[in-house]
């Protein structure tokens, strides 16, 4: 019989207790080998000696360690970043999966990996979706972000879970990217793997300072969230676009924040899915320039991050790489000048463009 608990706080809504793969937009779903449970609300005790079936949680620190993921439109790409999952030497107590629809999942897939995991389903968007991940943490929690295509090195969550027991000023990091396919055409799984090769952290191995996490892969303390009710800003729809600056800068007053060179991954940069060119482009000047009024984002990194962005796209319009619409990106970055002139720019504009 499966047991139900009070209602969720935050963004959370009423939890109902489903068979894998039978999540309702607009629900949150709690799923463990076919039978859900809340995590949220249950006494810590419980939580770090839950018991479902034949599966078991592999670690019991105190720190209690969420893999969380949102996704959209790229069932196989996640599929191919789940796979991968079994092999870290630490397995995360909990895997979250944040989607708009019950197809952005194989439910068999996930049902491989050996620890406890979740779908949580709802409206589309990056914010949105990472938004009802964080409504599942509590004080004491670590939570790493990741993208849907990013891979990591074995000993990934090991290694930040001993950065952060034994680095308690540091309240974000983020690891060191050893190939990145966002900016080329992207990697297949076999050619990431490859990249990856035998990559292993070294504890101990060198931090460094950074202004934000990158949004690939970034973990968290979960108390500053918890206690200050942080989010992700919403009104970077979409793709998010900075999002991953704007959250960094907000826990910030909280701890450092830093690069470390023992958490080693690869960014597969997969290519579908992902936002128009011409709604990216509005972006790459709207969210930077949002972000300056709403003080996260230092006006000369924003400003540079604009020129940047519509000088690249203004080299390569006439030879545009295959994988990038460069001319549609211009053509955003046109349109959201244009607003600015005008006085009406705003992140939110992307959505009817």
């Amino acid at each position: 019989m499966l047991k139900t608990f009070p209602r969720l706080s935050h963004h959370a809504q009423t939890v109902r207790m489903r068979r894998l793969g039978e999540v309702a937009p607009g629900e949150i779903g709690t799923h463990w080998n076919k039978v859900g449970v809340s995590l949220h609300n249950l006494p810590r005790k419980d939580t770090d000696n839950f018991e479902l079936g034949k599966a078991k949680p592999a670690n019991r620190a105190k720190m209690r360690l969420i893999l969380a993921i949102a996704t959209t439109g790229r069932r196989e790409v996640l599929s191919d970043t789940i796979s991968q999952i079994v092999h870290q030497t630490r397995l995360p107590d909990l895997v979250a999966i944040s989607v708009a629809s019950p197809e952005d999942v194989d439910s068999a897939v996930l049902e491989t990996l050996p620890c406890a995991r979740m779908i949580v389903s709802g409206p589309k968007g990056l914010c949105a979706q990472r938004n009802r991940m964080l409504a599942l943490l509590g004080p004491d929690d670590i939570m790493l972000l990741i993208d849907d295509d990013f891979l990591m090195a074995p000993d990934y969550l090991a290694q930040m879970l001993t950065l952060f027991e034994t680095c308690p000023d540091i309240v974000m990091t983020t690891g060191t990217v050893i190939a990145d396919g966002i900016g080329g055409p992207g990697f297949g799984l076999q050619e990431g793997l490859s990249e990856l090769g035998s990559a292993r952290g070294m504890t101990g191995a060198p931090m460094h300072e950074t202004y934000n996490g990158y949004g690939c892969n970034m973990a968290f303390r979960a108390r500053p969230v918890v206690e200050g009710n942080l989010r992700f800003d919403e009104r970077l729809p979409l793709y998010g676009w900075l999002e991953d600056v704007d959250f960094s800068r907000r826990l910030a007053p909280h701890g450092r924040i830093v690069r470390s060179d023992a958490l080693l991954g690869v960014h597969l940069g997969t290519k579908m899915g992902r936002t128009s060119g011409t709604r990216l482009g509005y972006s790459q000047v709207a969210n930077p320039i949002y972000l300056i009024g709403k003080g996260t984002m230092h006006p000369r990194l924003a400003i540079w991050h604009v020129v940047k962005n519509i000088a690249a796209n203004l080299l390569h319009a006439s030879r545009p790489e295959p994988w990038v619409d460069r001319r549609g990106r211009l053509r955003g970055n046109f349109i959201a000048l244009g607003d600015l002139l005008r006085g009406r720019m705003a992140p939110e504009r992307v959505l009817s463009l």
